[in-house]
């Protein structure tokens, strides 16, 4: 790929080796768009490669743990009668929730005991220490040495097929320099909560900062949902939030006029004009409801895109693929089924994944396991409710 123009935007002419871009509209990523107060070092250009193997150009971006001056929390409330973060809780009586006395007497009433019988809620930093009891509210502490790198592919390239993003997938990077991923993990799947402030953010087991929603546009889906909660975070519907980790960008529920957007399709985007790209890009919105993110993506994006020299979690060494860390890594128990199993955890969970997961195809999976329904079924954990 030849470049023909260096500036604080990026141009490329040559597509050698390339896929068709998703427009004719070519899409380039303003580097001075990313806070600087996130960015340990200058974003520079780079080799990479795509999903689909072929060779492209991609901004490097290296981040702090945590942008400075981002204020975060509460998470996890000390006792039943203080309020703390968000939750979207999935199981009976499912929606967005404040976690508080309301939210976990419920929790309680189907058998999910965050606190203890004085109200104190049971908290784990995930960072230093492995949950103790069944039901754990999940609050990791930062670490201020971590570093993130993310690759960004400078032109977008569209995918034949969609990319869906399930728990804790990679969605992007939002301008104010913090990595976005999607669902966080489920209570249901864990037993454990992994509480979210009310941006929609926590820390990650490696001990930085991500988000779970479009922190910006947030409020949008606190008032669909009839709920009396803020976002400390300036506030703006028809803003840009971030870039998808395929170089698409991502704008609030709302388009720059002011109304709701049109022809959306699967992945919630579109084709149209935008603020920065007024001759038209292809642009993912955020819904009105939790989580306001896409729901996969359409565009091809670099191989090992994220990673940290945090000590576990998502994108560390020691963390297995997208997991890693308590809280975020393979679920309780499923290590001593692997075990059984004779395979790897990774191995055992993408087999779970692919054949329904939680509504688990027990045949299906048993047979991509190359063991018995049997074998299977005594070799899983039970549920984590009790």
């Amino acid at each position: 790929m030849k470049l023909v123009k260096f500036t604080r935007q990026y141009w490329f002419a040559s597509m050698v080796g390339f896929a068709l871009p998703f427009s004719s509209a070519w899409a380039n990523i303003d580097i001075d768009s990313i806070s600087q107060d996130a960015l340990v070092k200058d974003p520079v250009i780079v080799e990479c490669t795509l999903d689909n193997g072929d060779s492209a150009s991609c901004v490097k971006f290296v981040v702090k743990y945590q942008p400075d001056n981002l204020e975060t929390g509460p998470f996890c409330p000390k006792n039943i009668d203080e309020k703390g973060g968000v939750w979207n809780w999935d199981g009976e009586m499912a929606g967005l929730y404040q976690i508080d006395k309301g939210f976990l007497s419920m929790l309680d009433s189907q058998g999910y005991h965050f606190y203890d019988q004085d109200g104190n809620v049971n908290i784990t930093d995930v960072r230093t220490t492995q949950p103790k009891s069944d039901n754990t509210c999940l609050q990791a502490s930062v670490d201020k040495t971590v570093e993130m790198t993310v690759l960004i592919p400078v032109n977008p390239v569209k995918s034949d097929q969609v990319s869906d993003l399930g728990t804790v997938a990679k969605v992007g990077l939002a301008l104010d320099g913090v990595p976005i991923f999607a669902d966080a993990p489920s209570v249901l799947d864990t037993g454990h909560m992994p509480a979210l402030d009310e941006c929609g953010g926590h820390v990650d087991p490696g001990g930085w900062y991500h988000w779970h929603s479009t922190a910006t546009d947030i409020d949008s889906v606190y008032k669909n949902e009839h709920l009396d909660i803020e976002c400390g975070i300036k506030q703006k519907a028809s803003a840009m939030f971030a870039y998808a980790f395929d170089g698409f960008p991502i704008y609030g529920s709302l388009e720059q006029d002011g109304k709701m957007p049109a022809g959306l399709d699967i992945c919630n985007g579109h084709f149209g004009p935008t603020k920065e790209h007024p001759e038209g890009i292809y642009h993912y919105h955020a819904s009105t409801t939790f989580p306001n993110l896409p729901t996969c993506l359409h565009g091809v994006v670099a191989k090992q895109n994220f990673s940290t020299t945090a000590k576990q979690g998502i994108g560390s060494a020691n963390g297995p693929g997208q997991g890693g860390g308590p809280g975020h890594g393979t679920p309780p128990g499923f290590d001593k089924a692997a075990k059984t199993l004779g395979v790897t955890e990774k191995e055992l969970m993408k087999v779970i994944m692919d054949n329904g997961g939680r509504k688990l195809d027990i045949s299906a999976a048993a047979k991509d396991l190359g063991v018995t329904e049997t074998q299977l079924k005594n070799a899983l954990p039970k549920p984590p409710r009790h």
